[in-house]
């Protein structure tokens, strides 16, 4: 894809998001047919917010949710500064189509992982985070039918990113727990609870940051110090709708709640 054809696509979609609109696909003229094209899309919409970069999501980290939204593999997206929320601030819900929130792990990190040749190994990465955190995410997607239009599509639509709202730091404790064997809740008060545990997050939430670091640094692309990584849901994703209160709970590494207007 040529610079103005990627441009193309990123206004397209930007100007989706920021209307609340969706598209049944980008047309052909600018349309990623790679991951690669798909990226080089995604971070022309980053430019062109003017937000700085909060951090990095990661969609589909479970079969599951491979297999609902057609790909073969996890994807990464931003986290836009814009969209982040605290739990005590109300997070718009208008013309989220998905209508769904997810209980995720958070890491931030304390010192930066540049790109690459030579793959990061998980100690590697582990070592140079700063923090855990509970996290929500709220996705959603600027297509209409966004289970058909592929990996490569997705990506550019930054990777179903829409709002994220992030916890206080767990205790350092977790360091030494086992986070893919870690069970978690995510509540919608007063509607549903629904149990989950670390493991459906590539088999590991610290699987699915390895994976991050080393799928960033395969772009050419470092994570900084103080950015933030959630690294997917590991409770199938709780259904939400303007006025409801939603809350994952860790345990022992705590909460996080999320007021949706």
């Amino acid at each position: 894809m040529d610079t103005q054809n990627i441009q193309q696509a990123a206004q397209l979609l930007w100007n989706a998001w920021m209307e609340g609109s969706t598209l049944d696909n980008l047309p052909v003229s600018c349309r990623p047919v790679t991951i690669e094209e798909g990226y080089q899309i995604q971070h022309a919409i980053a430019r062109l917010s003017g937000q700085s970069r909060f951090g990095w999501k990661i969609a589909a980290t479970s079969k599951a949710g491979q297999a609902h939204i057609g790909v073969d593999g996890p994807i990464a997206g931003h986290l836009l500064s814009q969209r982040v929320y605290d739990e005590n601030t109300r997070v718009p819900f208008a013309g989220n189509d998905m209508r769904v929130a997810e209980a995720e792990f958070a890491f931030r990190f304390g010192k930066a992982l540049p790109p690459r040749p030579a793959a990061y190994g998980q100690e590697e990465v582990l070592a140079a985070v700063g923090s855990l955190h509970p996290a929500i995410e709220i996705p959603n997607s600027r297509y209409r039918d966004f289970v058909t239009v592929g990996a490569a599509q997705l990506i550019a639509d930054n990777a179903c990113a829409h709002y994220f709202v992030l916890g206080a730091a767990a205790p350092d404790t977790w360091r030494q727990t086992d986070l893919g064997a870690f069970a978690l809740k995510a509540e919608v008060k007063g509607k549903l609870i629904r149990d989950g545990k670390g493991a459906n997050a590539l088999g590991d939430p610290r699987i699915a940051l390895t994976w991050l670091v080393n799928e960033l640094s395969r772009l050419g692309i470092g994570v900084a110090v103080g950015e933030v990584v959630t690294t997917g849901t590991c409770v199938v994703p709780v259904e939400i709708g303007g006025g409801d209160e939603v809350r994952a709970d860790f345990g022992a590494l705590g909460s996080v709640r999320a007021l949706i207007e």
